[in-house]
C-alpha cells in the first residue's frame, strides 16, 4: 500500500508449540485433534480482523487530492456499515468517483458492481432491473481484464445468484475460495447459493465457518440471517427466532429479515409480534413486495422446487398466520 504512516496494533499471538495451540483452542472452539487446521484458522480470523482495521483506518486519513484508490477505500469503509439504502447510496458514489478518475480501474469496477447486485438481493433499490444489468456489465469488464482476480469471481456469483443460475453461482464462489481460502464472504455466498440448489443441509456448517473465521466481520448479520432461515425452513422455530433476532439486531434496516421473524413468530403463535416485524419489513423495502403472498412470490427468490416447497410449507404458511393475504 503507498501509504507507510499509519500502523495498527494488533493483540495476536503466534503459535509456535503444541501447548500454545491447545489453549487457542479453547478459545477459539477449535478440534485439538488437527493442530495444523487449528493454527490455519487462528490465522484467518487475525488475517480477517486486520483486514478490515487496516482499510478502515487508510480511508480515514486525510487527503486533500484524492485519487481513485482513496475513493476506493471509502468505498469500502462505508460497505462496512449496518446495511441499508442510504449506506449502499454512498457507497456506489464513492466507487464512481474512483471510475470517473480511473476508467480502467478492475478494482473500481468490482467494488461497484458488488453494491449494485447486493442491493437488487437485499431489496433494497427501486431500479432492481438497471442494477442488475449495471452490475453484469461491469463484472464482465472486470474479468475480461483480471480474470484470476478472486473478488471478481465472488460478484460474478452474486451476479448469477440474482438471475437464479445457482449451478453457475456455486462454481464461481469455488473458484473464488480455491484462490483465497479467507474469503468469508464466498463461504457466506456458496451458502446461500446451496440453500436455492437445494442442498440445504450443507448450509449452516459453511455460515458457522464463515463466523468462526471472521468473528467480527461488520456486516455478520447476513450469517445469522441464513441461519436463521434454514432452521426456519425446518421448522425449528425458536432456533429460527434466536438467530433471525441476532441478524435484526446486526442488519436492522433488512426487510428479509424482518419478513423471516415475521413469519416465525406467527408459527410461534405470537400473533402481535408478527404483525410488527411484517409492518417493519413493509416500510422499509419502500414497495408492495409484502403486500400480498402472490406479490412475494412473484418478486422473491425460491430457488428450485425442493427449497421453494420448504418455503411455502413454512416461510410462507407463517406470514399467513400474520396476517399477509393471498392477494
Amino acid at each position: 500500500m503507498r501509504r507507510a504512516g499509519n500502523r495498527i496494533r494488533v493483540n495476536a499471538q503466534l503459535i509456535d508449540t503444541e501447548a500454545d495451540a491447545h489453549l487457542w483452542a479453547e478459545q477459539f472452539d477449535g478440534d485439538t485433534s488437527d493442530l495444523f487446521a487449528l493454527r490455519d484458522e487462528i490465522t484467518s480470523r487475525v488475517a480477517n480482523s486486520v483486514g478490515v482495521e487496516l482499510i478502515a483506518a487508510e480511508a480515514a486519513r486525510p487527503t486533500q487530492n484524492p485519487d481513485a484508490l482513496d475513493y476506493i477505500l471509502r468505498g469500502r469503509v462505508a460497505t462496512f456499515k449496518p446495511n441499508s439504502r442510504d449506506t449502499n447510496a454512498e457507497a456506489i458514489s464513492l466507487f464512481e468517483h474512483a471510475l470517473a478518475l480511473d476508467p480502467e480501474s478492475f478494482e473500481a469496477r468490482t467494488r461497484l458492481a458488488q453494491v449494485l447486485v447486493n442491493r437488487v438481493l437485499d431489496l433494497m433499490t427501486d431500479s432492481a432491473v438497471t442494477d442488475l444489468a449495471g452490475a453484469e456489465g461491469l463484472i464482465g469488464q472486470a474479468l475480461a481484464s483480471s480474470a484470476r482476480y478472486p473478488y471478481a469471481h465472488l460478484v460474478k456469483g452474486r451476479v448469477l445468484q440474482a438471475q437464479s443460475r445457482w449451478g453457475e453461482a456455486i462454481c464461481e464462489f469455488e473458484m473464488a475460495l480455491a484462490s483465497n481460502r479467507n474469503m468469508v464472504w464466498s463461504l457466506h455466498c456458496l451458502a446461500l447459493s446451496k440453500l436455492y440448489a437445494g442442498s440445504i443441509d450443507e448450509v449452516i456448517p459453511l455460515e458457522e465457518q464463515a463466523i468462526r473465521l471472521s468473528p467480527r466481520e461488520p456486516r455478520i448479520g447476513h450469517w445469522y440471517y441464513v441461519i436463521g432461515t434454514v432452521h426456519l425452513l425446518q421448522s425449528r422455530i425458536d432456533e429460527s427466532i434466536i438467530w433471525l433476532g441476532k441478524a435484526r439486531g446486526a442488519i436492522p434496516a433488512a426487510p428479509n429479515t424482518r419478513s423471516r421473524l415475521a413469519s416465525a413468530y406467527a408459527l410461534r403463535g405470537e400473533t402481535e409480534r408478527a404483525t410488527a416485524e411484517l409492518a417493519e419489513a413493509r416500510k422499509l423495502v419502500g414497495g408492495d413486495l409484502f403486500a400480498s403472498i402472490a406479490k412475494l412470490k412473484a418478486g422473491g427468490v425460491w430457488g428450485v422446487p425442493r427449497t421453494r416447497a420448504l418455503f411455502e410449507s413454512t416461510y410462507f404458511e407463517g406470514l399467513r398466520k400474520a396476517g399477509m393475504p393471498e392477494e
